[in-house]
């Protein structure tokens, strides 16, 4: 598939690409119809729609403490709704705005609740053509998901943005530098949603640590190791790392899929981008020079042009024009 509208970045600064439309995307927010979802485990998600023609339905996996407010999302919604998509945000256990219901909450290889999801949706509407596209660890999630279903998936085809495909990579890469800045405002979010763990749960049960540690959690690495690795089954962060890491599920991707990146994105070095021999067939690699992380701005500071939504819908619209849809 050729691409059709060219990046020209608007800055060569990745920082910069990272973090304008947190500061000046300022477009309301589309209004959404929400979709309660009970989990197989007494759990809940909640998900967004924008129902359009449900011929054609994309499902967005937000990044780590994102939403269905998150720029990035909000920018993509919007094309896509131009070319007749519908949309389904999900959000993940606990991002929604809404407490969950277990001492868990969700981590970066958490394919099983977008399986389940999935499944939901493909008996919900059987006759819909099923896409998705997920940005930081969505993507990472996303493609997990893919490598373990191999064909088994109902996804016609997928995208990923700026995902994490190394996450012990990633770990090192934003304790260093400006990058300690994102860790720091990350972490943030994360230790507000452990606080009303530990209000809400015996958490001490769970978890090898009490409330008043919580505030030392300051690496991704101390907060995986105490929280996410022991209270999602991974024992330590070695191994939570080592098993939700997407690049060891991408030769087992069998349906088209593009990972769209950033060289300069300042959440990972370039050694984690796959190389040829990492990926299978139906993978194909878009990658910049500049972009940041989850960024892609392109045009110019005043007149912004979010090539990173505008790469999501060409990609899908391309692959429905190549099958006759």
């Amino acid at each position: 598939m050729g691409i059709i509208t060219r990046f020209t970045p608007a800055f060569k600064n990745p920082h910069l690409q990272t973090l304008y439309s947190s500061f000046f995307y300022k477009e309301e927010p589309l209004k959404f119809k929400l979709e309660h979802f009970s989990l197989s485990d007494g759990d809940f998600i909640e998900c967004y729609w924008q129902k359009n023609d449900l011929k054609n339905i994309v499902v967005l996996l937000h990044g780590l403490t994102g939403s269905y407010y998150s720029p990035y999302i909000q920018q993509t919604l919007r094309e896509l709704h131009k070319s007749n998509f519908s949309t389904v945000t999900m959000h993940y256990r606990g991002t929604s705005g809404k407490p969950n219901l277990k001492p868990r909450s969700y981590h970066s290889g958490n394919s099983e609740d977008f399986r389940e999801y999935l499944n939901h949706l493909t008996k919900l509407y059987p006759q819909s053509n099923f896409f998705a596209v997920g940005f930081s660890i969505g993507g990472n999630i996303l493609l997990k998901y893919l490598g373990e279903e191999k064909s088994n998936t109902p996804l016609k085809a997928a995208m990923s943005v700026s995902a994490p495909y190394d996450l012990a990579m990633c770990a090192n890469r934003v304790n260093r530098g400006f990058s300690r800045f994102y860790q720091y405002i990350l972490l943030k979010e994360l230790k507000k949603m452990l606080h009303q763990k530990f209000n809400a749960f015996a958490m001490e049960q769970f978890v090898n640590f009490k409330k008043k540690d919580i505030e030392k959690l300051n690496t991704f690495w101390a907060f995986d190791d105490a929280y996410s690795a022991p209270i999602h089954g991974f024992g330590d962060v070695h191994n939570y790392y080592a098993t939700c890491s997407s690049k060891h599920f991408l030769k087992d991707i069998a349906i088209p899929t593009l990972l769209l990146h950033a060289k300069d994105d300042p959440f990972m070095t370039q050694e984690v981008i796959p190389k040829p021999h990492q990926h299978s067939k139906s993978v194909k690699l878009e990658v910049h020079k500049y972009g940041g992380h989850v960024g892609f701005i392109g045009g110019s500071f005043f007149k912004p042009e979010y090539y990173l939504a505008l790469r999501v819908r060409e990609y899908f619209e391309e692959f429905l024009s190549s099958r006759g849809g």
